[in-house]
């Protein structure tokens, strides 16, 4: 069968579904932690002092797909280098906050600025500074090597680890909640228009 006749392959049992949906029905906004979930989690110096990180091409892609598909992506790190100015500027990342030492605060005057609840908000993370973002959003999301305290209070753990493409897969998983992934998936593949993949009113 031909690919546009079948359709995209990705598939989530119906219950993952709706829990990723948050509990008012939409998530509108996704927070990503860095180091640990579009990194494998190591620090990498150079000679002269500079941090070092490796992305994963697939999770740029993934956060990339999230914005199109009208679910605004966020990065809150407590770390900052150059590489990850760089990445985010290169995927498009506008909205992002560097050096922070309390993400629940920051977290909570970016969803007054954009008058969001909680339940209308995603995060993932990987360790126990992520923790209060977690326990507060409307879907929570840790990669497959997160602390096990983290992976505890997540409603979904993936299959993949942090930085081997672990953010791909939760903005898949956002995406086909949200209902916009087959549009998205059918744009890239050529067999329909932009309108059927922008973002609902």
């Amino acid at each position: 069968m031909a690919p546009s006749a079948r359709g995209p392959a990705l598939r989530h049992p119906p219950e993952t579904l709706i829990s990723a949906q948050g509990p008012q029905g939409r998530i509108r906004l996704a927070i990503f932690d860095v180091d640990g979930v579009l990194t494998d989690g190591r620090l990498l110096y150079g000679p002269d002092g500079e941090m070092l990180k490796a992305f994963h091409v697939r999770d740029g892609l993934g956060l990339k797909l999230l914005r199109d598909g009208g679910i605004v992506p966020v990065v809150i790190t407590g770390r900052d280098s150059a590489a990850l100015r760089q990445r985010l500027a290169e995927l498009g990342i506008t909205q992002a906050h560097f050096g922070v030492q309390d993400k629940l605060a920051t977290a909570t005057a970016l969803l007054d600025g954009h008058a969001l609840g909680w339940a209308e908000v995603a995060v993932m993370g990987d360790d126990w500074p992520d923790l209060p973002l977690l326990m507060k959003a409307g879907f929570a999301c840790a990669p497959a090597d997160a602390h096990v305290e983290v992976q505890a209070v997540a409603h979904y753990v993936t299959r993949l680890r942090g930085g081997e493409g672990a953010a791909r897969e939760f903005c898949d998983l956002l995406l086909c909640a949200s209902t916009r992934y087959a549009g998205l998936w059918r744009l890239a593949t050529g067999t329909v228009d932009d309108t059927e993949a922008g973002p609902r009113p």
